[in-house]
């Protein structure tokens, strides 16, 4: 059987830095358009030339991609010719094979938005989907609220697709602007669509998610036949954000029909980086990746229950609907006060630790698992403590170093300029062999602002480990969360902090003290002891 190509574009450079709190720097746009490249995306779109500096100053500087990069902008205005139009000439201008104009398809938002006529409207879609293609362009046509405009009237929206396809458009992109058409109603659009003469293998589609059903919809799309998906990494996108390519990618190459049915640009060893490519997205954007995120979240393939631990070590298809590894990612089998045995073997083999059943080294753990937990521990995310924890227990936790003392002060002051400013400074002094060292440092960031009292402490800790230092240089901390387990007086505070390292591996540990300074430190100290036991490092 003759698979169809779908084609896969790919828009978070220009829509998903629409998101609110999203401003990506022409550095970092350079760095994602090459992950979207080496990952096998079809079409880069890298933004909208002229509209700021930093899209401008990418196209300027693009890096070179097997993928077709594209620029964004809109269709000539009313009342000017395509070649007198300075917007069209700003994206022609960046000089790229490709470009994308996006103009409007529902009548509504053409004589209230645009203030002209309809036969104006489709006059200006043709006109420059004519110029662009007269100036050797491939022509790509995203038909802004076109669900909407079809929906209200659909003659008007059809004679629009039509104009931008006789004008010589490669693609035809069906948007959902608002994000309210539910799949069935795309499904049958799109199909009516087809068969009112614009062909499947030049419609694609663009949808949004704000009815959480953005993936849903461009399924439902292709399978009535359109052959081009628009999307963005992690989702990122105005409101509520775009389709998610992170989820379509693997959705189409690993699921049925359409692992059978279609070929998209996305090789099998190049979705093993699907997970690491939307972390480093994360990372860029300073983002804590989501958990739950379908296929490359952290507890995507997380087992907890006891039951489903049992039977995952018998056969992992019991409770996963794929092998975590071919998107990058990892089983993870958490560790709390539901674990039974078989959590427990299943998640030591996965460190490398490996226990009979029935050892009663077992018992051992699970007891102070439980105890640790009634103090307020939460094993359940903090796999780095767990396996330290379990380590110790059995006797295979090496003595790298002993922290003899530690001291935080944090001092408020009043600046040069007579401004009040705050300063952490750390002092941790640790035993290696037959040797102390004490190491000094204060929290500041590249404006001399305070980044606080565990800003300092890391930085202290991490400053000076002797033969040890080559080997925890690039922790680097991603997330610290805090949560107050009892109230009052007495209130017991839990610290998790997730780091990670050069390679992206990331690992959680947690501290649980009345003292939140106490707790922070505590997770940090397994943070490093975790990164020597993972490394090898020799025992002091």
């Amino acid at each position: 059987m003759t698979k169809s190509r779908l084609t896969l574009y790919d828009t978070t450079l220009r829509d998903g830095q629409q998101t609110q709190g999203v401003q990506f720097s022409t550095a970092e746009k350079q760095t994602i358009a090459s992950l979207l490249d080496d990952l096998g995306i079809d079409y880069i779109e890298g933004g909208w030339p002229g509209a700021n500096p930093t899209d401008s100053a990418f196209f300027e500087a693009a890096p070179r991609t097997r993928a077709t990069m594209t620029a964004f902008g809109m269709t000539k205005r009313a009342g000017r010719s395509a070649q007198n139009d300075e917007v069209l000439a700003a994206v022609l201008n960046a000089g790229t094979h490709s470009v994308c104009i996006v103009g409007k398809t529902h009548d509504f938002h053409v004589e209230a938005a645009l203030g002209i006529t309809l036969p104006e409207n489709v006059e200006n879609i043709a006109k420059s989907v004519a110029h662009l293609v007269a100036q050797g362009r491939e022509a790509l046509f995203d038909a802004e609220h076109f669900f909407d405009g079809y929906k209200a009237n659909p003659g008007y929206a059809l004679d629009c697709l039509r104009a931008a396809l006789e004008s010589g458009a490669r693609w035809i992109v069906l948007c959902d602007t608002n994000g309210g058409t539910l799949p069935a109603e795309i499904g049958r659009i799109t199909a009516e669509v087809i068969a009112a003469g614009i062909p499947g293998d030049r419609l694609g589609i663009h949808t949004h998610n704000d009815t959480e059903t953005a993936v849903a919809g461009s399924l439902a799309a292709i399978e009535a036949g359109a052959r081009q998906i628009q999307g963005t990494l992690n989702g990122l996108g105005e409101r509520c954000g775009n389709a998610n390519l992170t989820t379509l990618i693997p959705t189409l190459l690993l699921k049925e029909p359409y692992a059978s049915r279609y070929d998209t640009g996305i090789e099998r060893e190049a979705l093993k980086t699907l997970t690491m490519v939307s972390r480093t997205l994360d990372d860029i954007l300073n983002r804590v990746p989501t958990r739950q995120a379908p296929y490359v979240g952290t507890s995507a393939f997380a087992h907890k229950a006891g039951l489903h631990a049992s039977a995952i070590v018998k056969n992992p298809t019991t409770y996963e609907h794929i092998d975590p590894a071919l998107v990058g990612n990892t089983r993870i089998i958490p560790m709390s006060n539901q674990a039974g045995q078989s959590n427990l073997i299943r998640r030591l083999a996965d460190a490398g630790i490996s226990v009979e059943k029935g050892d009663p080294a077992l018992t051992t753990i699970l007891e102070e698992i439980k105890a640790r937990e009634n103090e307020g521990y939460s094993f359940d995310t903090a796999q780095a403590s767990f396996e330290l924890l379990a380590r110790r227990a059995l006797g295979q936790l090496p003595d790298f170093f002993e922290v003899k003392r530690y001291k935080v002060t944090v001092e408020r002051r009043k600046n040069k300029y007579n401004r009040m400013v705050s300063l952490s400074e750390a002092v941790v002094v640790v035993k290696i062999g037959d040797r102390k060292m004490l190491s000094v440092s204060e929290s500041m960031d590249e404006t001399g602002g305070d980044r606080g009292p565990v800003n300092a402490l890391s930085k202290a800790l991490a400053k000076d480990l002797g033969p040890y230092q080559s080997y925890i240089d690039d922790i680097k901390l991603v997330d610290f969360k805090v949560r107050i387990t009892q109230g009052g007086t007495e209130a017991v505070t839990r610290v998790t902090i997730d780091s990670q390292d050069s390679s992206g591996r990331r690992w959680s540990t947690v501290g649980v003290s009345p003292n939140i300074v106490d707790a922070s430190f505590e997770a940090l100290l397994d943070a490093v002891t975790w990164k020597l036991v993972r490394d090898g490092a020799p025992a002091a």
